[in-house]
This record gives structure tokens, sequence and C-alpha cells, in this order.
């Protein structure tokens, strides 16, 4: 055995190195003949011995059917959009901004790294001690969509990192070791010659064609059935760190560093990367690059983006709304179309936001039907004056969502109408409010049906009342049959009700209502979290809690008293008021109050000394079998214990998952007690969590 079992590993140690070559440099160095011949005694020496098949094995990259639905994932930071600059001058604005945040002696001896922007999917992969446990999409930024089981087909993705290395073809110093825990950033696309290519077989087969590579690597990736995804010539570029653990003294703290660091490892990082010390050759290159170089690139992209290469000056300037203050995408012209504006409408957003959008005659754009486009808001359509019947310019630059940009106003034949926001909510009727200082209107009715299972959704979540076994698909269904008409009948189900639902068996009915039952007793400031109000997480939330004592102290504070919170500013101030004054909020928190949920800050005081893991220090390695990291980490963390990332003689417990690595050893050698993620569950009386 361990003769096969050191010949399995130079062989795939052997493809790894080879299809690295092939899908990510695009220079092989050795022949399809012996990548095959290599390929078929791995095959063939799993088949013999499939004890011995490990799930980063080259053989595993196409697994069987997906999920029916992907599963939500929580990223470890914010996925972030980038602010535009169109011009030079735009750009010159950027740079005067951030420069205004930095003191005197850090305005000097800047360096900016400059990328390609890249058209594709970004995708944040997560590899815990050099496995690719997980794969996900960006979606809203906070959470994204669990394509782990497609990524993996994709050939450019490491499944084990540091890739190993051929020292017959690769002379030099080792890669890097791999870390403790990384996450990464990267682009899914399609090169221009391979979406050309497979359009063409598919067109003449007599099957679907796609509009754009962008496009087409967006539905490859999110398929149902991974077996589709890996016959879609997809490839990745990584370009950003998110997180990192364990990297020791070779965490690199600049942008340029971080890419080579990344390289080092085996991941594909574009090599048309630039890095300038100068602002102005900053400036030429992005004019130049569009009149020379963007033409010649062998995949889609609609700009540059640019940052400080500089972490601690990043770390200094931090963000502004949904964009960070240190990078900027620079982007050229785009494709726009003129057609004529029948309708605008208004449909209300998750957090209770109206939306105008515009619905318009069909109209090609950028190789796509576009039928709506996005109005942004009521000062957009009144700064721009959008009237309905107006012929408009409509511009898609590789967007999701395509855009109004302005009217043709000298072709108006006086037929056009001047729009008006509605001061109604669409969906519920209910009194719509514009926030002073806010560009939206909102519905601040809890109970609205357009926003009510999002609310619910996020109420049940484990940063708000973390109710086990209670997501998306619950909500959906429980809204749906009227079961819960506002967050607080989430405490008034009747399992007699559920146990009538297909699919709900008595155990899962009693699991689930004994997680809304113990949900109960979650300090106020997870209940004020849960509620919704716009602005107020959890850290807003607990600054709050810490004023006053109960919910109710806090729905009767006036504007002004909110106001002179620290870190509470006008607007906030303004949403809680409103929040609180509305009629069915008021119902929701006495039926909440009503239920038992606790109110009073006082409350949970009491039970403070009594939390079950309070004084002890764990250490986490591995991959748990239902949670991440993190959520690992929250969880001993609301019980009162505490997370470091070295295992030493203090360390209470190590939770060790699958392919636990050094830190065992080390826990070993020191007799430090190791427990697994249901034991630790069993600690906080924490029952397992229903998939």
């Amino acid at each position: 055995m361990p003769d096969v079992q050191e010949r399995l590993d130079a062989l795939r140690k052997a493809i790894q190195y080879h299809a690295y070559r092939y899908y990510v440099l695009d220079d092989p160095v050795i022949s399809d003949a012996e990548y095959d011949a290599l390929w078929r005694e791995l095959v063939a020496l799993e088949q013999q011995h499939p004890e011995l098949v490990t799930a980063d094995s080259p053989t595993q990259r196409v697994p069987g059917a997906a999920s029916e639905r992907f599963a939500k994932v929580r990223h470890p930071a914010p996925i972030l959009s980038l602010a535009n600059a169109f011009s030079p001058a735009e750009l010159h604005a950027w740079r005067e901004r951030f420069l205004k945040l930095l003191p005197p002696e850090r305005q000097e001896g800047i360096r900016y790294v400059v990328e390609p922007k890249i058209d594709g999917l970004s995708v944040v992969l997560t590899y815990e001690e050099g496995r690719f446990v997980l794969g996900a999409t960006r979606g809203d930024g906070e959470e994204g969509e669990d394509v782990t089981a497609n990524l993996r087909t994709v050939k450019s993705v490491p499944l084990r990192i540091p890739l190993p290395r051929d020292p017959r073809h690769e002379p030099g110093p080792a890669a890097a070791s791999a870390p403790d825990r990384l996450v990464v950033r990267g682009e899914i696309y399609t090169p221009i010659a391979d979406f050309q290519r497979f359009n063409a077989q598919q067109a003449q087969a007599g099957e679907r064609t796609y509009a754009n590579p962008r496009n087409f690597a967006a539905g490859s990736l999110r398929q149902l059935d991974a077996r589709i995804t890996a016959g879609r010539p997809l490839k990745l570029w990584v370009y950003q760190i998110v997180a990192l653990e364990g990297a020791g003294p070779a965490a690199p703290r600049t942008q340029w560093d971080a890419l080579a660091y990344l390289r080092n490892l085996g991941f594909p990082v574009e090599t048309r990367i630039r890095r300038f010390d100068a602002w102005d050759a900053v400036v030429a290159y992005c004019e130049e690059w569009g009149r020379t170089e963007r033409e010649q690139l062998p995949y889609e992209a609609d700009g540059l983006v640019i940052k400080l290469d500089d972490f601690d000056l990043q770390e200094r300037l931090g963000y502004v709304g949904k964009d960070p203050r240190w990078a900027i995408a620079y982007k050229y012209a785009t494709e726009e179309a003129v057609t004529r504006l029948l309708e605008i409408k208004v449909n209300v957003g998750r957090t209770g936001t109206l939306n105008p959008y515009a619905v318009l005659e069909p109209v090609q754009v950028g190789g796509v039907t576009v039928t709506n486009a996005t109005l942004h808001n009521e000062d957009y359509i009144r700064e721009k004056d959008i009237r309905v019947g107006d012929l408009v310019v409509v511009k898609r630059a590789g967007e999701v969502i395509p855009q109004v940009l302005r009217p043709v106003a000298e072709l108006r034949t006086g037929q056009e109408q001047i729009w008006q926001m509605p001061t109604r909510c669409p969906a519920c009727g209910g009194q719509a409010v514009r926030p002073a200082g806010e560009a939206a209107w909102r519905c601040v009715n809890s109970a609205c049906p357009a926003q009510l299972v999002r609310a619910v959704e996020h109420f049940v979540s484990r940063e708000a009342m973390d109710i086990a076994g209670f997501g998306i698909r619950q909500a959906e269904l429980f809204v749906e049959r009227g079961f819960i008409k506002d967050l607080a009948d989430i405490y008034y189900l009747k399992p007699e009700e559920l146990l009538a639902l297909e699919g709900f068996g008595e155990k899962k009915v009693a699991n689930l209502m004994a997680a809304i039952e113990a949900s109960k007793t979650r300090p106020p400031a997870r209940l004020l979290t849960a509620l919704g109000i716009q602005g107020v997480g959890q850290v807003v939330a607990e600054d709050l809690m810490a004023h006053y004592d109960s919910l109710e102290a806090l729905a009767a504070a006036p504007l002004e008293e909110l106001q002179a919170i620290e870190g509470i500013g006008p607007v906030l101030a303004q949403n809680i008021v409103d929040w609180f004054a509305q009629e069915p909020n008021r119902r929701v928190l006495e039926k909440l109050k009503a239920a038992g949920v606790t109110t009073a800050r006082v409350e949970t005081e009491a039970r403070a000394g009594a939390q079950p893991l309070a004084g002890l220090t764990f250490v986490i390695t591995g991959t748990l079998p239902t949670l991440s990291r993190d959520q690992a980490r929250a969880l001993i963390k609301a019980h009162g214990g505490k997370v470091t990332d070295s295992v030493s003689k203090n360390t209470s417990y190590l939770v060790a998952g699958e392919a636990a690595g050094s830190k065992l050893v080390r826990a070993q050698q020191l007799g430090v007690p190791i427990i697994s993620e249901e034991e630790l569950r069993r600690m906080v009386g924490d029952a397992k969590r229903e998939a």
C-alpha cells in the first residue's frame, strides 16, 4: 500500500503541474499523449484502490449533478463594487478626494497598481490548509451562492495549493507553503475565441447560442448540473486576497506582493498588470491602453482598475458606502441604443426601498435584448427630466442591469407625461417616506408582503435571532401559506399546521419549534438587529442597547436624544424614529413581547455569567461538517468563549474537522483536549442544524 500511495501522490502532483502549464500558462512542456498516459494510470490506480481517492484529486473535478438549489454563503468580508471614472478629469478628482484624507507625510511616494477589469462573473474561493473547500458567487456582496461543485470543474481553479512544481521545468525556489486559511476573489470568464467556437458549434447543432462571453460565463457557472459546467470553456483570473490566516512573515502588505504571492501558490494571475510610482504615468497609461491594448486582449474587458498598492493606506482610507476609497474603475465608451420609454413602474426591495424602473420597447444593446432598465431614484428622473413616452438613450456596458442615460428631448411630440413618485407602497398600500438626506423612498411597514419574506429571512439569520432550521425556504413557504403576516408571527406558528405540510415530520417540527422558543432569550440587541431598521446592524444595535434598557425605551426616545449618541447621525436617527412611529411596527413589537421575546437589557444581564463557554479558549482547524470557521467562531463567542489562531498551553479545546493539520499535532503534543463540531454543539446545548 505505501508504494501505491506514493505513486498516486506523484501522479496527482504531475497532473496538477502539467494542467497548470496547459490551462493557465498556455505553455505545455509535455505532449498530449504523455499527459493522457499519466491520466490513464491515475484513473486505473484509483479504480483499483477507491479508498485512496481524495477530494482534491484531478479525477474528481467533475462530480455528479449539483443540488437543485444553491445554498447561500456569507462572505468573510464584504465583496465590494467599485466607483467608476470615465475621463482623466474624473480620475484626477478621485485622487484629490483620497489625498485630502491623508496626512501630508503620506501623500508622497504613493504607488498604484493597474489591472484589466475583466468582464466576467466575480467569485470567492476558500482554501483551508491548502484544500479548496468552498466557492461562491459575489451575490449582493454580503452573501453569494454556493457553486463549489461547479467551480471544481474549472480546470484553472486549483483544487490544492501550493501548486506542485516540476524541478525539471521550473528551476528556482519552491512555491510558498499553504496558509491555514485563504479566501481569494477572482473572475470566471470565457476567452473570446473559445466563446466564438462554442457558439459556432451550438449553431451547427441547431442549439441555443449566447449573446456575449460575460453572460455565457455567468450562466455556465450557475448550472444546476455541474457536468454541464464541466463542458463549458471557463477560466479563472484571481486578483484579491479577501482573508488570510497562518501565512506568517510571507503575508503580503501590498497589492503587488499579494499578486506575486497568489501566483507563487499556483493561482492564475493576469500578467498584464502594471505598477506605477507616478500618478501622471497612471493617467497616461489609462488613455493609451484604451486605444491600443484593450482590443488585443483575448477576453472582454470594459476598463482598468486602479488601486493604491499599500495595504496600510487602503485600511486608512476605508470605504464610502459600498465603494472602497482606495480603488476606482476607469471605464471606456459603452454601447448605447435609443428606444421608447413606455412606462415607469416601481418595485419594492427587500429593505423596503421603492425602486423606479423603465419599461421599454425591446431594443438590442450589446448583443442583449433589453426591455427594462433602472432609473435609480426619483431625483435621477427629475434631474434628467425623463418622461413617460420619451425616446431615451439606454446604456449597457456588461452590467447585469441596463440603465436609462437621458431622454432625447429634441424629439418630443408634446404627448410625453411627467412622472410622479407614489407616496404609498405599491405592494401593500402603506405609507412611503423619504428620510432626510436619502435619495430613496421606503415603505416602513414591516408586514409589507413584498419585503416580508426577506425580512423574515433576515430576522431568523445567525447574526439576528439565530433560529436553527429556519431559512429562506421556510420563510417563503410560511408567508405563502399565510402562517406569517408579520415578523412576530414567527412566535405564533402552530405545530399542527406545520405537520400538515409536505416534508415536515414530527421531529423536524419539534426541532424548529424548540429553536424558535430558544431564540426568545437572545439579547435585545439581537432583536433590534433582527427588526431590519434601515442602517441598524449588529454594531449599531449594540451601541443603542448600551444606552437604553429596553426596546420600549428606545422606541420612546426623541430624535435629538438619538442624534446625541456617538455614531448615530441625523439620517440614522430619523430612520429609527420613523420605524417606531409606524403603528404596524409598534404592533409587531407588542406581539413579540407578548410571545415572551426578550426586549429588556436587564433580563439578559442576569444570565451573563451563565454562558456555557465563559472563560474557555478555543482553536479551530480543518473542515467542519456543517459550520464554516466564521460560523464556528460566532457560535463560540455567542456562548462566552474566546477563539485564537494558535494552539498553546492556554488553549482549552481544539475543535478539529477533516484534514486537520499542524494544529492537531501541536494540540496532541501539549495534551490539549480535541473535540468535534458535534461535541462543541453539545457544550452549548445547540442541536445540529438541519440542512
